[in-house]
């Protein structure tokens, strides 16, 4: 598994998008955030991450429990961003969802299923999920203007990590990410990426 310094990478990158904001923006933070300086919650302990994972009944990749250990979740910096939320906010995506989902299903049902080939192309020339696999991602933010980010277990990598979604709910489709990790480097490295 590649390894990223979440704490330095998160400090970096809450610097950048906290002097981006006007003066009264940054005035709307909340005061943790403007006493650290940081974006980021305290990080989750061992118990906190077995505990939720126990609730759930899976075992987290190990790039998002390394993340989650670094920082419970990410601050927006306004009312209308994406909260990356905390590990006791995580919930199922088909919670409340699923005859969204149903009915995403049953208009791609038509299609040709999308072979591995090109199913395991990421970036640019990436094809199209796979709707069916939205019955079992994990929502690991709050939905702002349709997007979300999810985990998703139908895809897992020979070192454990499970594909990462950018999920836009109203089109049906998602910018996908082999991994968290993978997935939070690009945030990381945009300091406009979450509002």
């Amino acid at each position: 598994m590649k390894t990223f310094d979440w704490e330095s990478r998160i400090r970096e990158w809450s610097r950048q998008r906290i002097e981006a904001l006007e003066e009264y923006e940054q005035e709307e933070l909340p005061p943790e955030v403007i006493e650290s300086g940081s974006l980021g919650y305290p990080g989750a302990t061992e118990e906190q991450i077995s505990a939720e994972e126990a609730r759930l009944g899976v075992t987290f990749p190990s790039s998002y429990r390394e993340f989650i250990k670094v920082s419970n979740g990410l601050h927006s910096t306004s009312e209308y961003g994406i909260k990356i939320s905390s590990v006791e906010e995580i919930q199922w995506y088909i919670l409340d969802r699923e005859s969204s989902i149903d009915e995403l299903i049953e208009l791609h049902q038509d299609l040709e299923p999308i072979p591995d080939e090109e199913y395991f192309i990421y970036g640019n020339e990436q094809s199209y999920i796979r709707v069916e696999h939205l019955q079992t991602c994990l929502e690991i933010s709050t939905e702002e203007y349709f997007m979300i980010f999810l985990l998703n277990p139908q895809v897992i990598t020979s070192d454990g990590e499970w594909e990462a979604w950018f999920f836009d709910s109203k089109y049906g489709d998602a910018t996908r990410y082999p991994s968290f990790c993978e997935m939070m480097e690009e945030i990381l490295n945009d300091p406009e990426f979450l509002g």
